[in-house]
């Protein structure tokens, strides 16, 4: 296993974690396959591919990887246009709590950095 592949399951597992009650306390399903599981697996894919996109480790395996899995879902996206929305604001906060920023923290970040004429942080960064 290469590292990126590596990384982006482990991404993956995290985001998962973060659907525990005492953190953002995220509805799972009660068994592989049911809907609830399903959609918490689309959360925890589409949460790696931005944790694998913010490090920088994205390539053509990881993408392929999390298109492919996307694939899947084209008729329940199709039937549902609501999922896509609600699968990507459960992921950005699954990923914001990794990070210990949010994202309009850290745009709020770049904007001042851009008025000050200062180079922002990357994403994610600011606070390591």
């Amino acid at each position: 296993m290469d590292a990126p592949h590596y990384y982006s399951t482990l991404f993956h597992e995290l985001i998962h974690s973060t659907g525990h009650e005492s953190r953002l306390n995220r509805t799972f399903g009660d068994r592989f396959g049911d809907e609830l599981y399903s959609k918490e697996e689309l959360v925890a894919e589409m949460g790696a591919a931005f944790l694998c996109a913010i490090a920088g480790i994205a390539n053509e395996h990881t993408d392929r990887n999390t298109t492919a899995y996307i694939q899947n879902w084209i008729e329940k996206l199709e039937e549902d246009n609501r999922l896509i929305v609600h699968a990507a604001a459960n992921a950005q906060r699954a990923v914001d709590l990794i990070l210990g920023s949010t994202f309009e923290e850290e745009n709020e970040t770049t904007e001042n950095a851009v008025a000050m004429n200062i180079t922002p942080a990357v994403y994610g960064h600011a606070h390591l």
